[in-house]
């Protein structure tokens, strides 16, 4: 990337890993926790970092700033997590200006996201700027990228189909159930087993079904504890498995058991029950489906539903891109105006310095001069003049630096470094 007086002495980064070189145990190593987050931004600040946004999910660990070297970012990084800089350089990337810049844009367009088209990290990314514009380290620069980057997430989204249908077996799941079950917010739903596909699936159901009546239950009830606490749910022990089935319209079960942990004899249900199976291996027996009023959906059937949805979104990528294209060449644009910006505020001030010479000198000439009729018709010159040259150096046509150079030479320009 050319010098674009954004950052003094300065490059644009982005410097992380992902999903795709690191596995979820490395991922951990470079976890950043909310009070990490600001620990990192406080040290940025303090060694004279300008700018600089952090993003931490389960998928990925991005930073996005200003930094006379890479360097700087990783170490950052690494000094507020337990991963070191020999693990990041095995599975990590740095890209610099116009790549950081192409790369943030698919990151937060859900492009580069491990399930296409997922949405979420463009919240994060916003939550993101906002902690650092607390910090006061948020240039126009960056801000100005953040606000293009939602822009184009945005416009993807109603645009494309990319963000559509389920992605996820826990999400899926809770879409069948909205497709299927009326009146789903006054349904008894009981989640049994709280692993990772059962914690995703009762945040969706809270999150998608405003339904209040939500028990979970798990062998280990502290576990189940742990997360009912976070979305004020009810817990019942293990021991109440079967009444609570017998209570329950929607059975939704996501255990790790080797073997079968729900049967028929469970069920003593003389009304309708819907039973989610999300087990690997399947935990429930295939014989409830003998009982009536049970249907058994298993977790094969919902993945195909996810197989089908990714094949449709990966249709809409070219729309994406396109997208992108155009609202990262908007940006482009708008950085390329910085780069003269402060050319054309040297030659203001020039043309200034020769209408005030001027100006003296008349006055001294003329008798009856008109100052304020002078000073409406010498700014309204320099305006045209200074508007004229603005529109020169837009030219695509043209070499920006050939003529940056040229207006230098010419009015012997002496810029003052413009930062953002």
């Amino acid at each position: 990337m050319e010098q674009y007086n954004i950052s003094k002495g300065s490059s644009f980064y982005a410097i992380g890993l992902s999903y795709k070189k690191a596995d979820a145990e490395v991922r951990g190593h470079f976890s950043l926790d909310q009070q990490g987050k600001t620990n990192l931004l406080i040290q940025a600040k303090k060694e004279g970092i300008e700018s600089l946004v952090v993003v931490s999910t389960c998928n990925r660990t991005e930073i996005y700033g200003f930094a006379q070297h890479p360097f700087q970012l990783i170490k950052l990084l690494c000094d507020n997590t337990k991963g070191t800089v020999e693990e990041f350089q095995n599975v990590a990337f740095v890209y610099k200006n116009k790549e950081a810049i192409s790369h943030i844009f698919r990151v937060g367009s859900g492009l580069d996201s491990q399930i296409l088209g997922d949405f979420e990290i463009i919240g994060q990314l916003k939550q993101a700027a906002i902690a650092s514009k607390k910090e006061n380290l948020l240039n126009a620069f960056q801000e100005r990228l953040v606000n293009a980057v939602i822009q184009a997430s945005r416009r993807i989204k109603t645009e494309t189909q990319i963000s559509s249908g389920a992605t996820s077996v826990s999400f899926a799941s809770v879409q069948y159930i909205l497709n299927t079950v009326s009146d789903i917010s006054n349904k008894n739903i009981l989640l049994f087993g709280t692993g990772k596909i059962g914690r995703d699936t009762c945040e969706n159901l809270v999150k998608h079904t405003q339904n209040s009546k939500i028990t979970l239950i798990n062998r280990t009830k502290d576990k189940a504890e742990a997360i009912a606490g976070k979305f004020d749910l009810v817990v019942k022990d293990y021991e109440d498995l079967k009444d609570e089935i017998q209570a329950a319209d929607i059975l939704i079960v996501a255990t790790g058991a080797q073997n079968p942990t729900v049967d028929k004899h469970l069920i003593q249900n003389h009304k309708g029950l819907l039973i989610l199976d999300l087990s690997i291996p399947k935990n429930v027996n295939g014989n409830v489906t003998s009982l009536q009023n049970i249907e058994l959906i298993h977790l094969d059937f919902l993945s195909k539903i996810t197989d089908d949805t990714l094949e449709k979104r990966k249709q809409d990528i070219p729309i994406a891109e396109q997208i992108i294209n155009e609202v990262e060449s908007e940006f482009n644009a708008w950085l390329d105006t910085r780069k003269f910006a402060p050319t054309i505020k040297a030659l203001k001030n020039k043309l200034q310095d020769f209408k005030s010479a001027e100006l003296d000198l008349q006055r001294k000439k003329m008798a009856n001069f008109n100052e304020e009729q002078a000073e409406i018709i010498s700014n309204n010159i320099i305006q045209k003049i200074t508007n004229h040259f603005a529109h020169h150096l837009k030219d695509d046509a043209i070499s920006t630096d050939n003529s940056l150079e040229l207006i230098k030479k010419v009015f012997q320009l002496e810029e003052t470094t413009h930062h953002v």
